[in-house]
Formats: C-alpha cells, structure tokens, sequence
C-alpha cells in the first residue's frame, strides 16, 4: 500500500480504497444486505486497539531496548491507523518514528522505506536491525537496503536459525 505523489490530505481516502478492494476481494460470492455498511464496520473494527493483541514477549523486548537507549522505528505496510492503534496498545512510547507505506510513498521490501526510517532515527544502516516476519518483505528489503535483519518465527518454521528469532526478546541478547 503506497500512493506516491498523493497530498497527505487525500492519503485517509486512498488508504479506505484500498482495503475496500482488499476486502472485496477477499469476500467475492458472499452475498451482503449492504457491502459497504459490512466494509465500514470492518474498517473501523481495524483501527481500534482493542482489536489488536500484542505477543507476551513485545513489552518487556521494547522496554529492554529503550533501557539500552536504543533509537527505534516501526517500518509498516498498513495505513495511517496504525499510529492510533499503537497508542491503544501502549507502545507508541517506545518508538521515535513509524514509517508507514502509505504515507512513505514506497512499500517493503522497496529498501527506500527502509532509508526513510534511518533518516527519521538518524542511524545509518550498518548501525541498524530490522526485524519483521516476512522472509520477502522485511529481510530480503532490509538487507537490500544494507542492514541487518531478523525473520521473527514464533512458530520456528524457517530453516535458517542464523537469521531466525522465536520472541523478540532474544534481540537483547544479539545486541
């Protein structure tokens, strides 16, 4: 999801666009009193915290990373309710940027959106670690991009542990 060259202004409509056709998509040959009563309840059901879980693992990871005043960035592919979702979640703290694609202009695994975020924390790549749970999108994107990269697995279904975490802890032990 990115809309390079939209005003910021316009970027709410184009995300909702987007998933509409997303949802659609995903809900061909299901009959609906009314589809778009059904996607608006789904879309503000998604930007709700309270839809969210976080892993066990997450809050004393980031709190362990922030004591080591490390600077950090959430890189996302989702939209602009991603900020108040983290918020909800009590996470938002943590984070000195949040680079998200629709907003970026670019998507993971593009190694730019990546770029985007080390400028936002002003730590160059070779200084930087990305983590994510996509082979393709997180750690082929943020090698391309030169840095470092973890695939968290929490299913340990990836046969390469050298690049493999199972709970997000263990980056304080990598660091």
């Amino acid at each position: 999801m990115c809309f390079p060259g939209v005003p910021e202004e316009d970027l709410p409509e184009h995300e909702r666009a987007w998933w509409r056709e997303v949802v659609s998509a995903a809900f061909t040959g299901f009959r609906f009193d009314s589809f778009e009563t059904f996607f608006s309840d789904l879309f503000s059901y998604f930007a709700r915290a309270d839809s969210w879980e976080l892993f066990p693992d997450v809050i004393p990871a980031l709190s362990g990373m922030c004591a080591r005043n490390l600077r950090l960035a959430i890189v996302s592919n989702f939209d602009s309710r991603l900020t108040q979702i983290c918020e909800g979640l009590g996470i938002a703290r943590f984070f000195d940027a949040v680079v998200m694609s629709s907003q970026a202009g670019c998507a993971k695994p593009d190694p730019q959106i990546f770029a985007i975020a080390l400028e936002h924390i002003g730590v160059s790549a070779a200084e930087a670690l990305h983590v994510g749970d996509s082979e393709t999108l997180d750690v082929e994107g943020a090698e391309a991009a030169g840095l470092r990269a973890l695939l968290i697995d929490r299913a340990a279904n990836t046969s390469d542990p050298e690049r493999r975490i199972a709970d997000l802890r263990e980056v304080l032990g990598l660091l």
